[in-house]
């Protein structure tokens, strides 16, 4: 269980991103909160999925760290608190009217393996928590 806990403690530390993504770097930050285009209540929004983040990262932490000794209801809700996150990215094109990304951004954002950089490291990251579990067993 030692190797799936810090499988699951990485994908927790990468609860942050979003605010590097969508904040703090520029290339990606311009598609964002730094998108003028964007009106302030889609700012808001993405502003509390850059937090939910955040906070879920900090809750995984918690729950693997935080509570000795770890035991399995723990882990397991480690494992499903950094899911969230991504579960929800995936989930949230099932909305009409959402896409991967704006109109204006569609051809200079690059396709990894023909799909949005964000859907692949979503489906790496939930892989990634997926083999955690298995390792877990």
């Amino acid at each position: 269980m030692e190797k799936a806990k810090w499988i699951i403690a990485f994908v927790g530390l990468l609860g942050i991103g979003g605010f590097l993504a969508d904040f703090a770097i520029w290339e990606t930050a311009r598609q964002h909160m730094k998108n003028p285009a964007w009106p302030p209540h889609a700012k808001f929004h993405n502003a509390q999925t850059i937090l939910m983040g955040i906070g879920l990262g900090a809750l995984t932490f918690l729950l693997l760290f935080g509570i000795r000794p770890l035991g399995r209801g723990n882990f397991l809700a480690a494992a499903c608190t950094a899911s969230l996150y991504w579960i929800s990215m995936v989930l949230a094109t099932m909305f009409p009217g959402t896409a991967w990304s704006d109109p204006e951004f569609r051809t200079s954002t690059p396709k990894l393996l023909g799909i949005h950089p964000q859907q692949l490291l979503a489906y790496i990251v939930l892989g990634l928590l997926f083999a955690a579990l298995l390792l877990a067993m």
